[in-house]
C-alpha cells in the first residue's frame, strides 16, 4: 500500500460545505490519481493559486472535481472540496492521512518531530494515558462556556482555547496546571499562539528540498 502523510488545512469555499487539503506522498506501486491541471516543471501548480489561494482553489475544484490532486514544488497536494469525500478520508480512511508530514518548523520547533501531535501514527497507549486529562479539561471548559452564558457574559473563545491547550500540555509534562492569573500562565500564552504561527508559515525548503 502507498505510504501516505498527511497535513489538514481549512479552505472557506462559499459554495461548498467543506474543504480540505491534504499534503501527501506517495511511493511504490503506481496507483490511479486524480485529475489535475496542469504544472509547470519545479513550480508545480504555485502559480495557479494567485493571492487568494481558496478561490483559485474553488475555481479549480469546479473544473477538475471534488476529487484533485495539484504539485506544490515537490510535494503533491491532495484537495477534496466535497462533503462525501472529506467523510470518507477523516473517518473511513483516517489511518492513511492521520500522519503529519515533517516540516521544517515542526522539525525546529518540536524536537525533531518527536512530540506527541507530531508523532507518526500508531502511539495509541501514549494518548490514551493522557485521556483522563484531557476529559477533565474540556469539562471544566464546558462549565465556564455555561456560567458565562448563564449570567449573559461575553467569552473569548481564542483566549479559552488556549487556555485548555495550556493546561493540557502542562499536565501532561509536569502533572501541574497554569492558573489563569499565574504568571507563567501569562507567558505561555503568547508563546503558544507564536509557536502557532511558525508552524503555519511558508518554508521554501519544504517545497523545494
Amino acid at each position: 500500500m502507498a505510504e501516505q502523510q498527511g497535513i489538514l488545512l481549512p479552505c472557506s469555499l462559499p459554495l461548498l460545505l467543506f474543504s480540505f487539503v491534504f499534503l501527501f506522498r506517495l511511493r511504490g506501486c503506481s496507483i490511479k490519481l486524480p485529475p489535475s491541471p496542469t504544472r509547470i516543471l519545479v513550480i508545480g501548480n504555485f502559480h495557479q493559486l494567485g493571492t487568494l489561494p481558496h478561490r483559485s482553489l474553488r475555481a479549480l475544484s469546479q473544473k477538475y472535481g471534488p476529487l484533485m490532486l495539484l504539485h506544490l514544488g515537490s510535494v503533491p497536494l491532495f484537495v477534496v472540496s466535497s462533503l462525501e469525500m472529506s467523510i470518507e478520508i477523516t473517518k473511513t480512511q483516517d489511518t492513511n492521512f492521520a500522519t503529519r508530514p515533517s516540516t521544517t518548523a515542526a522539525k525546529k520547533l518540536l524536537y525533531g518531530c518527536n512530540d506527541l501531535g507530531f508523532a507518526p501514527y500508531g502511539n495509541v497507549k501514549r494518548v490514551q494515558s493522557f485521556r483522563f486529562i484531557r476529559e477533565e479539561e474540556v469539562a471544566l471548559l464546558i462549565k465556564k462556556i455555561s456560567h458565562a452564558c448563564q449570567l449573559h457574559n461575553s467569552i473569548y473563545l481564542s483566549e479559552l482555547l488556549t487556555f485548555l491547550s495550556d493546561n493540557l500540555i502542562s499536565r501532561a509534562a509536569f502533572s501541574s496546571k497554569f492558573e489563569e492569573e499565574d504568571e507563567n500562565s501569562r507567558r505561555i500564552g503568547p508563546l503558544t499562539r507564536e509557536v502557532m504561527s511558525l508552524l503555519g508559515m511558508f518554508s521554501v525548503q519544504d517545497f523545494f528540498p
